[in-house]
């Protein structure tokens, strides 16, 4: 079986980190120089944005407002470029005989709301643990219609759609044998917007407004 020795050495890093420290103080880093510096400055994780991915690091070459409009895969390239970078300068330290810095810092990625439904959440997370991603978060908007937090016209799904996005990325981290951390995010403070009712759970929440 093909081992995904990074991102699981990661994700048992962030899980003890979750469970060890008050809180993780961490930036976005759009390259591996960023990266390299932020374990340099005594940071213990990394956080790869999709707002930041958006506007300047994405595999179309483009400036694109946070609106999922970049390939799906830019994340995890960037995610793979980080990990490259932190590697080369771990492999530096070790050969001048220096341990006092950890540049294998654990990436928690953004996944947005999954460039589409369940199978295209397996496939992006599968890429993300092939990446050395440790963690992985999604948001409740509809995929079709994502808009940055900030932006109104928010249009959420279902709590059961969304809870079939983020079993889908489970699963894609129990195939790979990685333990993951699936962070679930959702934008039903400022949104207005449900896809559709069916969900019963939803209802408590639904004004007719």
């Amino acid at each position: 079986r093909i081992e995904y020795s990074i991102a699981k050495l990661a994700s048992h890093k962030l899980w003890n980190l979750l469970n060890t420290e008050p809180y993780i103080a961490t930036f976005g880093a759009l390259t591996g120089s960023q990266a390299v510096e932020m374990a340099k400055a005594g940071l213990k994780a990394i956080y790869v944005s999709g707002w930041q991915v958006a506007a300047d690091n994405n595999l179309s070459n483009q400036t694109y407002p946070d609106l999922s409009l970049y390939p799906s895969n830019s994340v995890p390239n960037l995610v793979k470029r980080l990990n490259n970078a932190l590697l080369r300068a771990d492999q530096i330290s070790w050969s001048e005989g220096k341990r006092d810095i950890d540049y294998l810092l654990p990436i928690v990625a953004d996944a947005e709301a999954g460039f589409g439904g369940p199978i295209h959440a397996f496939e992006l997370t599968k890429a993300l643990i092939e990446a050395g991603a440790a963690g992985v978060h999604f948001e409740d908007q509809l995929a079709a219609e994502k808009k940055c937090g900030h932006l109104g016209g928010k249009v959420l799904i279902p709590i059961s759609a969304f809870i079939r996005v983020l079993n889908a990325a489970r699963l894609a981290s129990d195939v790979l044998g990685v333990p993951t951390i699936l962070i679930a995010r959702t934008d039903a403070l400022n949104a207005k917007y449900l896809s559709n009712d069916v969900d019963e759970t939803d209802n408590q929440f639904l004004t007719g407004k």
